[in-house]
């Protein structure tokens, strides 16, 4: 019988010593008596690591225990607050709020739509390394990509070297793709459009957990995700979720999560940013919801701007200067501004951020930021840009998807990159399965307030 992965106490053993040392905590000692127990000290690439025993188990977990009462770096600490009103005491001056046009609405269903576009670009080549993803098409000859990925023509030592992500391919190559498949990507957004249309605007971290329960399948979710699920099913409660036996607390599950947020309060960053604290702050802390707080005020910002520029500025304002997040996002500007060719800029974020796993919120970040700067906004250069740089290809394409398709509008989007959609995505969440990309932004559109500026 196979493992549940991502919540097995060695393989969490060992992400944990990498994130506490992040943390500025001593591990040396948890990690010499971990490989003195035979316990693999390095942390799984999957969630796929080491099978352990009742002892190996055991001691995973009193070691996860002694981990967690380690100090922090006080410096670190004071640099990445993770309560709401010490973030925005870091805050320069406050984000003010963008006047509304009148083509908000093409402006949600292009940001809907270029998420679902830039996600499923990314699907096929899920943790296929970047280096990988080039010869794939290099031995195509469709070097630099500028289309949906395709089996046709693909070399089968190539092939055989590099395989399509399995769950992926049969969905998301071009000569496949019938509609928006499911995703994770698409799956949170509309569990947030759910969230709000049930809650309003001032839901709370306890509502999401609820919404999870109640619409979430556990097989949906991933790394802190599963982790904050789990830990809800065994009776703790928000904010404890985040923590309790979570190293992926500062991965990139949260920034995921937060478009709607952003879409639901046009031209309102700081409004945008708050709700993705409070949806963030289940499963994640720090750098990990700091993540959620960039792209939902970008989101808030891209539906109401023509300047990506713009749009990337106002995501920083909402987040602690001094931050490791911030410190990922202006690298990615300073290489997007470069003019460096895209190889060279790729090796920079990499000699950066190549150390950590593929699904860090940090390296992601970066990643992102290099994507929508680079491309000037347009959403085509944008998400093969993303998609190309490696990492989280699926996530990041759908967030720069999101804010290109934001600041495009729907009727300025290509239509190969979402006639294939067929206005369809595909869901195992209640009330969604088959939803049109129409509907979902019509929804949206009716979370905003009345009284908005226009």
């Amino acid at each position: 019988m196979s493992r549940l992965t991502w919540v097995q106490a060695p393989d969490l053993l060992a992400h944990e010593l990498v994130a506490s040392a992040d943390d500025g905590k001593d591990v040396a000692d948890v990690r010499r008596r971990w490989e003195a127990a035979g316990g693999q000290p390095d942390a799984p690439a999957s969630g796929v690591g080491q099978e352990g025993d009742d002892e190996l188990d055991r001691l995973a977990l009193e070691l996860l225990d002694e981990l967690a009462a380690l100090p922090r770096d006080p410096s670190l600490a004071e640099r990445e607050p993770d309560d709401l009103a010490a973030i925005e005491a870091t805050w320069p001056t406050p984000p003010g709020r963008t006047m509304v046009g009148d083509d908000l609405d093409d402006r949600i269903l292009g940001a809907w739509s270029g998420r679902a576009a830039g996600c499923l670009l990314g699907k096929p080549v899920e943790k296929i390394p970047r280096h990988g993803i080039r010869e794939i098409l290099q031995s195509q000859g469709r070097w630099p990509l500028r289309d949906w990925f395709t089996a046709v023509g693909l070399p089968d030592d190539v092939a055989a070297r590099w395989p399509w992500n399995r769950r992926s391919a049969p969905t998301s190559l071009a000569e496949n793709i019938d509609g928006m498949p499911e995703d994770d990507d698409l799956n949170f957004a509309m569990l947030a459009l759910d969230l709000h249309e049930r809650h309003g605007s001032g839901f709370t971290t306890q509502d999401v957990a609820d919404s999870w329960l109640a619409s979430l399948p556990a097989g949906r979710v991933f790394t802190a995700e599963r982790i904050a699920y789990r830990n809800l099913l065994l009776g703790e409660s928000p904010p404890r979720t985040a923590t309790r036996h979570n190293p992926f607390r500062e991965w990139i599950g949260a920034q995921i999560r937060a478009d709607v947020h952003g879409w639901a309060h046009p031209g309102d960053p700081a409004a945008a940013a708050r709700a993705a604290w409070v949806d963030a702050r289940l499963s994640h802390v720090r750098n990990g919801v700091y993540g959620a707080m960039f792209v939902a005020a970008m989101c808030a910002q891209a539906v109401v701007s023509d300047d990506v520029d713009e749009v990337v500025e106002t995501g920083l304002c909402v987040l602690p200067p001094r931050s490791r997040y911030v410190e990922a996002i202006r690298l990615g500007v300073e290489v997007g501004r470069s003019g460096l060719p895209t190889d060279e800029a790729l090796d920079r974020l990499y000699a950066a951020y190549g150390h950590l796993h593929w699904v860090h919120v940090l390296n992601n970040a970066a990643l992102v930021a290099y994507a929508l700067t680079a491309g000037e906004g347009d959403l085509e250069a944008g998400i093969c840009t993303v998609v190309t740089g490696g990492w989280d290809t699926d996530s990041n394409g759908a967030t720069v998807g999101s804010v290109c398709g934001a600041l495009a509008g729907r009727r300025r989007i290509a239509e190969r990159w979402v006639a294939p959609l067929r206005n369809r995505v595909a869901s195992s969440l209640p009330g969604f399965d088959g939803v049109g990309l129409d509907e979902l932004a019509d929804r949206t559109l009716a979370l905003v307030p009345r009284e908005v500026p226009a």
